[in-house]
């Protein structure tokens, strides 16, 4: 029994006082001291010359190790503020200033980038034996390997501080401008991420209504939208051609510890196991009432099933839930809702979206979302929960070995959505129930299957014709539509031409393309969760161990070490996707006798 649950999250335990928190300004003042002393540190040993002088480099290393981990738990903080609440001044004040940090760290590292390329290969061994370097062998040579595909240190420092303003300020622009939109709906004028919990009613009035209204809202602003998107992608490009990237998945693979091959398997398998879902469109249209689904209609729930979930009893059941596979994840969820590391409060002034986000110093997380009491609340909540997890696995692990990407990191989160999507469909009470359950979670596969790679089509194809210039709204609408058409194998009534400009990932710096990385994730956990249930408790620490691994190997290594699986070939992905088409068999089966 969890002992007390909250809609709103408690930051005070990382610095007290929100956006004008004295503890912060403390904090990243000691860090900014830290950071001047570090680069005379930096410039006076220079690059060690022999094995004997790695030892001062290496206390560098780590110090910067330190100061990075630092900024994030500030930038982390900064983050939450603003999120719960778009109009905090004293909040985008910090935001801006912390760039300037931000801005400093990059070019330490840059600058011991360079001297990583500089060193021989006598002192970089040294380097790598040395004691206090155990544990980060693999980001240090990570480094060294992306060192030699970037500009001189010198051009990269200027990027980087550049990007600080131009590059990252066209995303806080973008957020901002979501932030204050109001999409108008029966006399009021709601927020974007109350809005978007509209259509997910059963009412297909309300659905079509709310869908309506929100393409004209975005449609309102898509020049203004178009105008940051471009220059997101502008900057890109630019950086790329400058570093002689000519193929625009270099990047995003890179960032993902992944090779292009093991992409292509994946969407090959994808394409030949799609022609199997459409039966479940089909007859989803049939059970609403439509002759194809319309955009609105993909993900909706079924009938008069749809629950209105409490708060409080989502946690109980997402920690009863968990408990059945892993004690040691139900556990963690228990002490996250106890300690209030939530922010759930369906109102006005919050950013859209939900996300989870670390604080490496305090060694917490929490977790961002707008709960409605949906079924899709309930998997989104289970989602970031499984985010959070793989946050606490990593502790002890040194900093620059916990910095997994995307793929990996969306492997827990589904892991811990796919415990929750079936321990619901098994517990079904009746057929209706079990059926309008099995909706749900298959149009999650859906969405992994088809929503992303509409994303991914879309983008890799706006980054091509960026190359040769502006897009305008309309272009982006038709290059969006055409991608959710082929993504879609044709099959829906209607689409979203201005997905482009209401998804926040489009607008994203951190990682280009941040959508395959979401299939790869969702696929890789089903065939975890496979192992998980074939092995029983006895997997539970191997699954740990595969999560503290995140981070210290290609994701082709990773499967291998941990699965014995080569996921360059499609036939691991097609394996994979098996429960996702078990769980269609059953609907079909189930539906003809509604």
């Amino acid at each position: 029994m969890i002992k007390s649950t909250s809609l709103t999250w408690d930051l005070e335990p990382i610095f007290s006082g929100g956006s004008t928190s004295a503890e912060l300004q403390t904090f990243v003042e000691q860090l900014r001291t830290e950071l001047n002393q570090l680069e005379t540190d930096i410039q006076t040993h220079g690059t060690p010359a022999s094995p004997e002088e790695a030892g001062d480099w290496t206390a560098s290393y780590l110090k910067l190790q330190r100061a990075a981990s630092k900024l994030e738990e500030a930038r982390s903080f900064v983050n939450a503020v603003i999120s719960a609440d778009v109009n905090d001044e004293y909040a985008k004040q910090w935001q801006a200033s912390l760039k300037q940090t931000s801005t400093k760290i990059s070019a330490l590292i840059t600058t011991m980038e360079a001297q990583i390329l500089q060193m021989d290969d006598r002192t970089w061994q040294a380097v790598l034996e040395h004691p206090d370097t155990a544990g980060l062998t693999f980001p240090l040579e990570e480094q060294r390997t992306k060192a030699k595909e970037k500009m001189d240190a010198e051009a990269e420092q200027l990027a980087s501080s550049l990007a600080q303003d131009g590059y990252a300020g066209w995303s806080e622009m973008y957020n901002t401008l979501v932030g204050r939109m109001k999409i108008p709906w029966n006399g009021e004028n709601l927020s974007v991420g109350q809005a978007q919990n509209q259509m997910e009613t059963s009412d297909r009035t309300v659905r079509e209504n709310m869908h309506k209204a929100w393409e004209e809202a975005w449609d309102e602003q898509g020049s203004v939208f178009a105008e940051t998107l471009n220059h997101l992608a502008g900057f890109r490009l630019n950086l790329y051609e400058k570093r002689g990237w000519t193929n625009v998945l270099k990047e995003p693979l890179m960032i993902n510890r992944m090779e292009e091959k093991t992409l292509d398997a994946m969407w090959e398998a994808i394409e030949e196991l799609k022609p199997k879902l459409l039966p479940f469109m089909d007859e989803k249209a049939r059970l609403i009432g439509v002759d194809a689904l319309a955009w609105h209609d993909v993900h909706a729930p079924l009938g008069e099933i749809e629950q209105i979930v409490p708060f409080d009893e989502a946690a109980e059941a997402i920690t009863a839930q968990f408990r059945e596979v892993s004690p040691k994840l139900a556990d963690f969820t228990k002490h996250a809702f106890e300690n209030h590391w939530i922010e759930a409060e369906d109102r006005p002034g919050k950013r859209p979206g939900g996300f989870c986000t670390r604080f490496p110093e305090t060694g917490e997380t929490r977790i961002f979302m707008t709960y409605g009491g949906t079924p899709s609340n309930v998997q989104t909540l289970a989602h970031e929960l499984g985010h959070a997890y793989h946050q606490e696995a990593m502790q002890g692990v040194s900093y620059f070995s916990t910095r997994y990407a995307m793929n990996v990191a969306e492997t827990a989160s589904t892991f811990a959505e796919q415990i929750v999507a079936e321990s619901a469909v098994n517990e079904a009470e009746n057929e209706a129930e079990k059926l309008a359950l099995l909706n749900t979670k298959i149009s999650r596969g859906l969405a992994f299957f088809m929503n992303l790679h509409a994303r991914f089509l879309f983008e890799k194809r706006f980054y091509e014709q960026r190359k040769n210039g502006w897009l305008t709204a309309d272009q982006l609408n038709h290059l969006m539509q055409e991608a959710q058409e082929e993504a879609y194998c044709g099959q829906l009534a209607s689409y979203s031409p201005t997905f482009w400009s209401s998804k926040l990932h489009f607008h994203m710096t951190g990682v280009p393309f941040y959508n395959f990385p979401y299939t790869f994730g969702y696929l890789f956990s089903l065939g975890i969760y496979q192992r998980a249930k074939e092995e029983g408790p006895a997997f539970e620490d191997q699954y740990i161990a595969l999560l503290r691994d995140t981070a210290s190997m290609p994701v082709e290594e990773l499967a291998w070490k941990h699965l014995h699986a080569d996921i360059t070939k499609k036939e691991f992905w097609k394996e994979a996707a098996a429960p996702l088409l078990e769980d269609v068999e059953q609907f079909l089966q189930l539906s003809q006798k509604q």
